[in-house]
Parts: structure tokens; C-alpha cells; sequence
């Protein structure tokens, strides 16, 4: 299945002038149709999506050419665009993949130096003020996101600790299946996000994140059913149309996934 130009300039709210510049930089690679015309493919939307975030964020056209044409040098062999994190960071472009994050065009690593080096040494989790058989399932759900940055390990026991005083805590389950996810553990994580659904049915980040989980997984048709479900519960979520829209072009259904990427494009827009 692939898309035209024009279709694809018209759902990702990119120019065609821009969509073939793009091609012609080697950004993306699409093939070409019976009659010489370009084609693209959904990872050349992903692709192509990612570089009009950049050019909306005020980052030059030719500086996002420049650095999506270097970073595919730098990736192993094999590893395709879509496979890590691009965005951008004032007037720059950053790249995270796993832990590692650079500068594409000067190949230069960087570091996060945010919240992590501003916090002091994290200690146990009992040592953040007050008396740890005071704190109620709420405390340990606050004292959990505020460690996530810094401390990961005491952030995930402070959400397990929050679970335990209230299994329903519908919040607690979604961060800490999020954790998990992050972690490559999307079975474990799914088992949260079910739970937080069961505990609160109108939880439009739990439905959505199931999907996601589920779609790691393989489990096709339940994604769709529960990125569907997201949607229900927040009409506005972008992204789930934008899932879905993945899914359906993997199924054939090019109608459908061009009728969610237009409405991914008018939530954007």
C-alpha cells in the first residue's frame, strides 16, 4: 500500500514541494509507480511526520535535510529512521535511542543534565520526609513521580507501594505499566493498564497505552479495539488515529488508514 504526494502532503500538513525535497535528500526512500510518479510507504510517513514536527518547531528545512541525511549514516546497518526518538531542542535537532542521545549533524553525544543532577543522592525511599506508615496510597503515587527522573528503582517500588495501599489507584497502575513499557517488558505492562481500565473505565491514557502495549505484542486486533476505545473516551487523541491508521495500512485498509490520518491531520492542524 503507499500514497501519492499530494496525499501525503495533504495528511501530514507538509507542502508537496516540501515532500519531494525530502525524497530527493534521501530522507526517505519511496518507490516509484507505473508511471514514474513517487510512492510512499507508511514508514516514509513516519519518517516524513517526524520532519515536519522539526520544520514546525522553526528548525530550517535544510537544517532537518541535513541532519535525517546524516543521522542514516550513523545508525548500524539495518536500523531504519523509525527505530529512535528525533526531535527538537531550541534550534537544534537531538536524537535518543535507548540511553544514548546526539546532535545528528555534528555527531556529537550529549546529556541530559536536567532534573537528575539537580536532585541530591537518592537514598531509600522511607528517607523522603516523613514517616513511612503515615504516607497513604496518594503520597507514595506523588512521592513515585517525583522520583521517576532521578530515581527509576525507588520511583517503580513507590507506585508498587501505592498499589498495595489502594489497588484501584488507577494512576499508579497506568505510570508504573508506563515504566515497565519503557523498559521492554509490554507483557507487564498491558497487565497495569488492564487493571487501571478495570478500576476506572473512562481512563483515556490507560486505553491508549494498552494499545500500544498490545501492539508490541503482536496482538493486532485488540490494539485496534482498544486505540478505538481511547478515541471514544478523548475524541482529541492524535496519536490513536495515527496508530490506527498504521494498523489498518498493515491490513490492507487503505481507506481506513487514510481516513484516520486525515483526522490525525485536523487534530494537528
Amino acid at each position: 500500500m503507499s500514497y501519492s504526494v499530494r496525499e501525503v502532503a495533504a495528511m501530514l500538513g507538509l507542502t508537496p514541494s516540501q515532500v519531494r525535497a525530502f525524497a530527493a535528500k534521501g530522507v526517505v526512500d519511496p518507490e516509484r509507480g507505473s508511471g514514474g510518479e513517487l510512492r510512499f510507504g507508511f514508514r516514509d510517513l513516519i519518517i516524513l511526520r517526524t520532519a515536519g514536527e522539526l520544520v514546525a518547531a522553526h528548525i530550517p528545512q535544510r537544517k532537518v535535510e541535513r541532519a535525517l541525511e546524516r543521522l542514516r549514516d550513523q545508525l548500524p546497518a539495518g536500523q531504519s529512521l523509525t527505530g529512535v526518538r528525533i526531535s527538537a531542542d531550541g534550534e537544534r535537532v537531538v536524537v535518543r535511542d535507548g540511553g544514548a542521545m546526539w546532535n545528528p549533524e555534528s555527531g556529537q553525544s550529549l546529556f541530559d543534565f536536567s532534573v537528575a543532577e539537580m536532585m541530591a543522592p537518592v537514598g531509600d525511599i522511607g528517607d523522603f520526609g516523613g514517616n513511612e506508615q503515615e504516607r497513604d496510597a496518594d503520597a507514595w503515587y506523588d512521592l513515585a513521580c517525583d522520583l521517576e527522573t532521578a530515581s527509576p528503582d525507588e520511583a517503580r517500588a513507590a507506585y508498587q507501594r501505592a498499589i498495595e495501599l489502594d489497588p484501584n489507584h488507577s494512576d499508579a497502575h497506568v505510570n508504573l505499566g508506563r515504566m515497565l513499557h519503557e523498559e521492554g517488558a509490554p507483557l507487564a505492562a498491558q497487565q497495569h493498564y488492564r487493571r487501571a481500565l478495570e478500576s476506572d473505565p473512562s481512563h483515556p491514557t490507560a486505553a491508549f497505552n494498552l494499545g500500544v502495549a498490545l501492539e508490541d505484542l503482536g496482538r493486532m486486533n485488540e490494539a485496534r479495539n482498544a486505540y478505538l476505545r481511547a478515541i471514544e473516551l478523548d475524541p482529541e487523541n492524535a496519536d490513536a488515529h495515527y496508530n490506527l491508521a498504521g494498523l489498518y495500512e498493515r491490513r490492507g485498509d487503505k481507506a481506513a488508514a487514510l481516513r484516520h490520518l486525515k483526522e490525525y491531520r485536523r487534530l494537528k492542524s
